[in-house]
């Protein structure tokens, strides 16, 4: 069986005769080489306010979530990533209700630009990808392998976390995370039976019964990152609330999320109230 086994050489893909636009066609063609899932092609070359072009856009087609795709052959750079960001926020502006990916493609980044790339995490969900091009038995193969995707699934935590982590924790870790959750589990008591904070590690959470009913993540520029389970049938019912008073949200199988700060909840305390309101709905009825 071993003797099946070949070792693979890797290729520039400029010195084996291909450029930019090659790569760009073959990501076009089959959008699911990125190991994003299955996305659609929208566009390429999509003309930027700013005069430049986006490389590829992306969408899924299950929650309308959009993929802003630059490439760049040989090692990424900071034109490179700059780029990718403004592309990004551009397209956000132009579809806000939409989540919204910045997909920086590259055939190596290093560890200077990985950890560049990291640190603008916090603000900006933005996945980096390598492509490389290999050679085995005279025959070539195109491989993209996801080396940093910063986007975290949130987690609605059917058990408490660890006890390590408590109130102090949130107050040195994102203050502003923390007064957004104490105000939204004051205008939920009456909704929910005996709610309290649940403090973990990357979320703080409004728990009911040992249940994670609403939670927060960090965000940068003092917003957070608010989630909650949503059952298909209220589904439409929480984003009529939501689209009436223009709020921006994602919708994913069974979850919402949605982008707050402590005003933006206190000035739509009736939407949350009902959305609450909701949510407690869904997991009455899941028993």
């Amino acid at each position: 069986m071993s003797d099946d086994v070949h070792i693979a050489k890797q290729l520039s893909i400029r010195e084996a005769g291909f450029d930019e636009y090659w790569l760009q066609d073959q990501i076009y063609e089959n959008p699911a080489c990125l190991g994003l899932g299955e996305l659609d092609a929208i566009a390429k070359e999509r003309q930027q306010s700013s005069g430049g072009r986006l490389d590829i856009l992306l969408k899924n087609p299950e929650d309308d979530a959009m993929y802003e795709v630059e490439l760049m052959l040989g090692e990424t750079d900071e034109t490179h990533i700059i780029r990718t960001i403004e592309y990004w926020d551009n397209e956000k502006r132009r579809w806000p209700q939409r989540q919204h990916f910045a997909v920086l493609v590259a055939e190596h980044i290093n560890r200077r630009f990985f950890n560049v790339i990291h640190l603008l995490s916090s603000a900006i969900p933005i996945i980096a990808i390598q492509a490389a091009l290999l050679e085995m038995n005279g025959k070539k193969s195109l491989y993209f392998s996801k080396i940093l995707d910063t986007f975290e699934e949130i987690d609605d935590g059917t058990s408490l976390d660890d006890k390590s982590y408590n109130r102090d924790y949130w107050v040195k870790k994102s203050r502003w995370t923390l007064d957004t959750a104490e105000y939204l589990l004051g205008i939920t008591q009456e909704i929910f039976q005996n709610p309290i904070l649940n403090y973990a590690k990357h979320y703080v959470a409004i728990s009911v019964s040992g249940y994670n009913y609403i939670w927060l993540h960090k965000r940068s520029l003092n917003k957070s990152l608010l989630g909650f389970r949503m059952a298909q049938s209220l589904q439409d019912d929480a984003a009529a609330l939501l689209d009436e008073k223009n709020i921006s949200f994602v919708k994913k199988p069974k979850r919402f999320f949605i982008t707050v700060d402590r005003q933006m909840v206190e000035g739509n305390q009736d939407v949350f109230k009902a959305i609450a309101t909701l949510v407690k709905k869904t997991w009455e009825a899941d028993g």
